[in-house]
């Protein structure tokens, strides 16, 4: 059989990516695979994502000896897996030990094995799984091992299931066996399930949800139905008829009243009768809700209702992270002490996220200046996170005093250690998929080699001298969003593999035409599509600025650029023409304010214009209250970036604050908005 580096060599010589002249002569002399044979991979991995098993198993045989063949086979047996027997099962993860199918077939074979509640197996093939990303199989293996009191801390096991729990906001059958097991033997309360509950109804999960009160509830979960489909009338009609449920069902309704109209809801904590069948901590908990609307919508009272709510324990994450933020938009001035006191409240993981231990080091600045205490703290806090990449790891920078330049380059890897990472049958397959069109796969199976394999094939991790050389293979290969999401996982700080540039000779010219910081052009690129020219989101934008078809047909017109049709899109040129031009004119009717332009590009221009109005804001503390989680990471990763390309570009120090500016309404003096922009 072929090596697989010449099957790799092989198809890239045939156009879609050149290689080094030896190895595109190495593989002209073997063409084992045809493009035909290419198209039955293709048509395989079409036929899995249709659950088509007779199609998979009439073609199996034709994708023998391709260098995608563990694919082909993974594919195969995985969509008759409730039939297959052990020995079926046993022969593939033999035949391809040690690749990533073994290991996502076991991955789903354990899933399997627990479902039908064979625990000896499901312990035995657990015992050489090497993924351990799987929050399902976890959870069965904790209640395992918890239940048979192998361990001697079982008490962290079942902390492990609960939290994990819930922290799912999806339907999860795994976990919630794990704990409904627990909840079963005494071992975790029912105020868990009822809590878990609270959080799913709030943020409109059902199915989680229902769940959840399945465990707990003697009531028919067509109640659940009514309350979340109309909270005013569930209230009123059915709220009080529960028996002992009556309370937590009605702190239900309002909660999901609240997300819904927290002006409503607080109208019913005032007037409603209801309220009196409530004890402290289930009104408490409504008042959090509350607290959490009014402040994604910027209600100055927001801090007045968190304080009405200031007796629950445990509250979610996200919850008192609206509080720091209501706190840091409070009127006047940030309110400093509720900032420490909710992320001192927080999970101590949350506690440990740069975002939080950004604001709470800014707090004790802010209220302790002089303290030989809190400033020790606050300095300890910013060195932890401070560094070149990251919305928060540059702000801990800058507040350290020091400007984000470019970090020292490590030595480039040596051709032996170049050479080690190209041989990882892994990553050779990995490329491959992606260059077939195959691209989900071939990034599973990049992550996993590189995460799991070191360069001399055999199970352990990469050190970051091998990361480094697959960073730079990926980018030689020019598959950009690998170069960078490996790079991100070494100590290795190569800026040209973090914040590659590629398309210079078109978007240099074109930014420098239409007068646009290429550095800004750049930091979107590498968020909306990591530099991928065909990349295509699930609400239909396009390329590599992921641009909608009904924008670019509006910006093409207002260009001048004639004949233009939706499908032109996926043309690198065309791309950066539209992208880059619409950017422009978002920027410019945003005046120059770099945050509020990322962030219309990414929710529509309307939306930045309503999260403006109110007090004039560091644009740090505007960014981190932008109301929408996806627009929020969104905006901090484009300026983050930004300010390292500046850096690249011209060589100098940057600053991110600089880029922030201050954010607040719009001047009367400035240009009318226009109101035509898409």
């Amino acid at each position: 059989m072929p090596s697989l580096m010449n099957h790799v060599g092989h198809f890239f010589c045939r156009g879609l990516l050149a290689l080094t002249l030896p190895l595109c002569a190495a593989s002209a002399a073997n063409t084992a695979y045809s493009d035909k044979a290419d198209a039955v991979l293709v048509d395989m991995s079409n036929a899995f994502n249709h659950n088509d098993r007779k199609k998979l198993s009439h073609l199996l045989p034709q994708a023998k000896g391709h260098i995608l063949e563990p694919w082909a086979a993974y594919w195969e047996l995985r969509v008759r897996l409730g039939d297959a027997n052990d020995s079926e099962v046993k022969e593939f993860l033999n035949k391809y030990a040690g690749t990533y199918q073994e290991d996502r077939l076991r991955n789903d074979w354990l899933l399997l094995l627990a479902q039908r509640q064979e625990w000896s197996q499901f312990e035995r093939e657990y015992a050489l799984y090497r993924m351990h990303d799987d929050k399902e199989v976890e959870c069965y293996a904790n209640w395992l091992q918890s239940s048979q009191k192998k361990f001697n801390d079982t008490q962290a096991l079942e902390e492990n299931i609960r939290r994990t729990w819930l922290a799912q906001r999806n339907a999860d059958e795994g976990c919630t066996f794990a704990f409904e097991k627990l909840l079963k033997a005494r071992q975790v309360s029912a105020g868990t399930a009822w809590r878990k509950a609270r959080s799913m109804v709030e943020i409109n999960h059902k199915p989680p949800a229902r769940d959840a009160l399945r465990m707990v509830s003697d009531q028919s979960m067509a109640k659940l139905d009514e309350l979340m489909a109309n909270p005013s009338r569930f209230l009123q009609q059915r709220a009080t008829s529960l028996g002992k449920e009556t309370p937590e069902w009605i702190t239900l309704g309002l909660i999901r009243l609240a997300a819904n109209d927290h002006e409503a809801a607080i109208k019913q904590v005032h007037n409603s009768k209801l309220i009196k069948l409530l004890n402290n901590e289930q009104l408490q908990w409504v008042w959090a809700v509350i607290a959490r609307q009014a402040a994604m919508e910027f209600d100055n009272n927001a801090l007045d209702y968190f304080a009405l709510a200031a007796g629950v324990q445990e509250l979610p994450d996200d919850v008192l992270a609206w509080k720091v933020r209501a706190a840091l938009r409070a009127p006047g001035k940030p309110n400093w002490a509720m900032v420490e006191s909710a992320i001192d409240a927080m999970s101590p993981a949350a506690q440990k996220e740069p975002a939080w231990v950004y604001w709470r080091a800014r707090s004790l600045i802010a209220r302790q200046p002089t303290s030989t205490t809190a400033m020790p703290q606050a300095l300890i806090g910013l060195q932890s996170i401070a560094g070149h990449q990251g919305f928060y790891e540059q702000l801990a920078e800058e507040e350290l005093g020091r400007k984000i330049s470019l970090p020292v380059r490590p030595t480039p890897p040596t051709q032996a250690e170049m050479e080690a990472i190209k041989s990882l049958p892994g990553l050779q397959r990995a490329i491959y998929a992606i260059r077939l069109g195959l691209r989900q796969d071939g990034v599973r199976e990049w992550n996993y080699t590189s995460g799991m394999v070191d360069a001399q094939g055999k199970r352990g991790r990469m050190n970051d001298r091998e990361k480094l050389a697959a960073a730079q293979w990926a980018c030689d290969m020019e598959v950009w969003d690998r170069c960078i999401n490996t790079s991100e996982r070494t100590q290795l700080f190569d800026v040209s593999h973090r914040f590659p540039m590629p398309y210079r000779e078109e978007v240099l010219p074109r930014t420098r035409d239409i007068n646009l910081d290429p550095a800004y052009v750049y930091g979107l690129m590498r968020q909306e599509s990591r530099f991928i020219v065909n990349a295509k989101s699930n609400v239909g934008a396009s390329g590599l600025m992921q641009v909608m078809p009904r924008t670019a047909k509006w910006t093409a017109k207002k260009i001048g650029m004639k004949n233009f049709q939706p499908d032109q899109l996926n043309q690198r040129d065309t791309n950066i023409a539209i992208g880059t031009s619409y950017m422009k004119l978002v920027l410019n009717n945003f005046q120059g304010s770099m945050p509020m332009a990322a962030a219309a590009y990414n929710a529509g221009p309307s939306r930045p214009r309503k999260w403006r109005n109110g007090p004039t804001l560091e644009g740090a503390i505007w960014a981190e209250c932008i109301p929408f989680n996806e627009t929020r990471d969104y905006v901090k990763k484009v300026m983050s970036n930004t300010t390292m390309y500046a850096a690249l570009i011209t060589g100098e120090p940057q600053s991110l604050k600089a880029r922030l500016g201050k954010i607040g309404p719009r001047d009367k003096d400035e240009a009318a908005e226009d109101n035509d922009l898409p």
